[in-house]
């Protein structure tokens, strides 16, 4: 085996120009297919990671009336049947495997509710509980959050977004600003903003409505004070963190089904209402399969530059077999049986396409960096696939390697010592 392999290195270093131009087809092709796969590869962590951000891990689980998020408002109010989440179902959902918090909300969307002054706010109005924020990733900007007595004595107070408090306040400094919401004195204590932020690809009118942001920000005030301001307690609904992006869908099926198993009991409303989570990694990966199917072409496509450098391996083996038929005539003359010269010329060809292997990957590597820094595309250079790769090139060495190995390996030795 080792002789063999020398004797490969010994024959491709002698004919050094030849050897590459044969290479050269399975260089093209490998590095084509490395740069299509680390394209991919980045392309998917990117919209995994624009979809779901970096650590937020944050599955919604909210009330549904067929395929449509139910909006609650003074001519819509919560329908019968559907009970608040009590803090026992609340524990279940906690024990729930990967579950790392649990917090419940209610919210208002483009309500006409909150005042400052002279000026409407028409954005989302959101009552929260102690966890909503370290679930959804907010970050405290200036003044200070919501603290247990606010929960414990009802105390009114609000925090804003970035957004909201642009559209109430403008540049003026909130903390300290009284709002008026419903008609009760609400005081914003603070500022609040997302820790991570994603583009989202709408691509149904669902999508639209978990991802889109047309509202005019957020205000937030605590979940003790919605009957207040409401006069009614109503379902509320649910964010789930989970310990990493991979839990979060087994997390938001096994949260709807708890939901609307435990919620949902009157028989008027069953079969219209359900809980449902917007599961950001199964719309992640649905945007990585639309991917792929295009992507997968273009590997077909550079693929055929392997078939090609293939076919060249193989008639450089003939020319090969045809210049040595003296050698090969030699050896089988004093003894060489034919196994031992189809190993030797399946080795040369597989360590050609190997070495192609190797450069085409390197190449692939760096065309795809480059591609990258130029187009500014996302790539992530996929281990596996370099591996694959290698393996693939040697392995076309040796299917087209056959041909001509079995022809020096049924040479006459008489016959072979006679050719000029």
């Amino acid at each position: 085996m080792f002789e063999n392999i020398a004797l490969a290195f010994q024959g491709i270093w002698g004919h050094k120009m030849r050897s590459f131009l044969t290479m050269l087809g399975i260089i093209i092709g490998i590095a084509s297919i490395i740069t299509i796969v680390s394209t991919i590869k980045g392309t998917n962590d990117q919209i995994k990671e624009s979809l779901i951000g970096s650590g937020t891990n944050a599955v919604t689980v909210q009330l549904y009336q067929e395929n449509y998020p139910y909006t609650f408002s003074d001519w819509n109010p919560p329908p019968e049947g559907v009970e608040p989440i009590s803090e026992e179902t609340r524990q279940q959902l906690e024990e729930l495997d990967n579950v790392e918090a649990v917090s419940l909300y209610c919210s208002r969307q483009y309500n006409n509710d909150v005042y400052y002054r002279n000026t409407a706010y028409s954005g989302e109005l959101y009552g929260v509980d102690e966890n909503y924020f370290a679930a959804e990733g907010y970050t405290l900007g200036y003044g200070r959050g919501f603290t247990d007595d606010d929960y414990k004595t009802f105390r009114k107070v609000a925090l804003l977004d970035a957004t909201a408090k642009s559209a109430l306040f403008g540049e003026e400094d909130p903390v300290g600003g009284i709002l008026e919401i419903k008609g009760e004195p609400f005081t914003v204590v603070g500022v609040v903003e997302k820790s991570q932020t994603g583009e989202y690809a709408i691509e149904s009118y669902r999508d639209y409505q978990m991802y889109a942001d047309t509202s005019g920000g957020r205000v937030f005030i605590p979940l003790a004070d919605w009957p207040t301001v409401y006069r009614f307690d109503e379902p509320q609904s649910v964010v789930l963190k989970a310990r990493s992006t991979d839990d979060m869908t087994a997390i938001g099926q096994q949260a709807e089904d708890l939901l609307t198993a435990s919620q949902i009991t009157g028989t008027s409303t069953q079969g219209n209402f359900s809980y449902q989570s917007d599961d950001l990694m199964e719309q992640a990966a649905k945007i990585q399969e639309m991917s792929n199917a295009t992507n997968n072409q273009l590997i077909w496509i550079a693929g055929i530059s392997l078939l090609v450098g293939g076919i060249g391996v193989m008639n450089i083996m003939l020319v090969t077999v045809t210049e040595r038929t003296r050698e090969i005539g030699l050896k089988k003359a004093i003894g060489a049986k034919k196994r031992r010269v189809l190993w030797q010329f399946l080795t040369e060809a597989a360590a050609l396409t190997s070495i192609g292997g190797v450069i085409g990957v390197a190449a692939g590597v760096v065309l795809s960096r480059l591609i990258a820094s130029v187009m500014g595309t996302p790539t992530a250079v996929s281990y596996p696939a370099i591996l694959v790769a290698v393996l693939f090139s040697m392995f076309i060495g040796v299917i087209f390697g056959m041909l001509p190995a079995v022809k020096a390996a049924n040479l006459n030795p008489i016959d072979a010592l006679r050719r000029e």
